[in-house]
């Protein structure tokens, strides 16, 4: 019979390389994601567009807050990433407009 310690620790080592393989799907996604919307910021500075859209934002954060839901996920959670990439966005779309 294998001891309790040991069990943990393979159970652990699984977990820790199933979150490691997740945390790289994040960066990937974030990365496409950040690609797109340096797309949106080229257009909006193009055509003088604001950087922000409030309307916008807002409707994807209630969006956000829904799938977070569905997810079991705590939707307040999911406003503050959403805002924190949002704001990262923004800056980036400001500095397009530079």
């Amino acid at each position: 019979m294998t001891d309790p310690v040991t069990i943990a620790a393979e159970l652990l080592k699984e977990h820790r390389e199933s979150i490691d393989r997740l945390d790289a799907v994040l960066v990937y996604t974030l990365a496409e994601r950040f690609k797109h919307t340096q797309s949106v910021g080229e257009l909006k500075a193009t055509h003088t567009l604001p950087p922000s859209d409030p309307m916008r934002e807002a409707s994807q954060i209630e969006r956000l807050q829904r799938m977070a839901l569905d997810a079991n996920l705590d939707p307040e959670f999911a406003k503050k990433f959403l805002n924190f990439i949002i704001s990262e966005v923004i800056q980036h779309h400001k500095k397009h407009q530079e």
